[in-house]
């Protein structure tokens, strides 16, 4: 009962947007970086981003900011590109490419050191890249189910952000570790509900990572965008993505509420919290709010990275 209450209070009838891209406050020297911003509610996050910060960065200004544009797999440099060209069109301001695949784990490490190489300081971290039922043959480089192969340092305020897109896709999987790579055991599984792990996954990494880092600055959200007609459904069937789309709203209302968890003034009030559209907190599935649960996901995940 509570995925089909979720998707008719949160997606279907999820209220009047309290925030909009006008409450934002003046972001000036603060880093920012958007995975997944070639389409969808990363572009959309990317483009509001532009317009609403009022400076933008080149790497050898301390007054300035940069946006990261970050590739997924799914994506290549020359849409990239293209990509940092709308946005120079529609707002007058430039953004920086961060290369990185995020279905390999040695590209993410790379980008990663590429970043710091340039960067002292991340203020915000838009976890955005997703996928949603892709073919179930398609795995990551590192042979990872590729709905889970797309799941810093503190600012000087003390407060750096770290904002998990999720969905309310979350109520419909649950954690199988045997399922994350691929096997026999994952091959049992609906595409739906490796989603909807993947999902449940990203909850419960946030909610862990406010546990451990909490006290040192770092700020952890995780949220259910909305029913936001995106590029998500393009594995869906003709038939279900007709049914999708139909029920949508607008992409510009799918960056509102990571966009405020990113921004709003009073950010350190969110910390380990779940939103839903439109800015609002809600409640996930309970299992994912498990210390236990959070802790074997940490190991898991750090055990994967490792030898990158």
């Amino acid at each position: 009962m509570g995925g089909v209450w979720s998707i008719i209070t949160e997606n279907v009838f999820p209220g009047t947007p309290k925030y909009s891209a006008n409450d934002i406050p003046d972001m000036s020297g603060k880093v920012v970086l958007v995975t997944g911003a070639t389409a969808g509610i990363g572009k959309e996050t990317a483009r509001v981003s532009q317009m609403a910060y009022h400076t933008f960065m080149s790497t050898h200004s301390s007054w300035s900011r940069v946006l990261a544009v970050v590739v997924t797999a799914e994506t290549d440099q020359v849409q990239s590109e293209a990509t940092l060209r709308d946005l120079k069109s529609n707002t007058g301001r430039d953004a920086h490419l961060l290369l990185m695949d995020l279905a390999n784990l040695k590209s993410i490490k790379a980008a990663a050191e590429e970043f710091l190489s340039t960067e002292t300081q991340l203020h915000v971290l838009f976890n955005n890249a997703g996928v949603m039922t892709p073919p179930m043959d398609q795995l990551t480089d590192d042979g990872y189910d590729f709905n889970s192969g797309q799941m810093s340092s503190v600012a000087p305020d003390g407060i750096a952000r770290v904002v998990n897109t999720s969905s309310n896709g979350h109520w419909f999987g649950n954690l199988k570790f045997d399922t994350w790579k691929d096997g026999p055991a994952r091959r049992k599984q609906s595409n739906f509900s490796l989603y909807g792990q993947s999902k449940a996954g990203n909850i419960v990494f946030s909610a862990e990572l406010k546990r451990r880092y909490g006290d040192q600055g770092i700020v952890s959200t995780s949220l259910n965008p909305g029913g936001v007609s995106t590029e998500l459904t393009r594995h869906a069937s003709s038939f279900a993505a007709a049914i999708l789309n139909s029920t949508l709203a607008d992409v510009s209302y799918g960056a509102i509420t990571q966009l405020y968890a990113g921004t709003v003034p009073d950010g350190a009030s969110l910390n380990g919290k779940y939103l839903i559209p439109w800015a609002r907190i809600g409640k996930p599935r309970a299992d994912t709010q498990d210390p236990q649960l959070g802790k074997e996901l940490w190991t898991w995940l750090e055990e994967q990275v490792a030898n990158a």
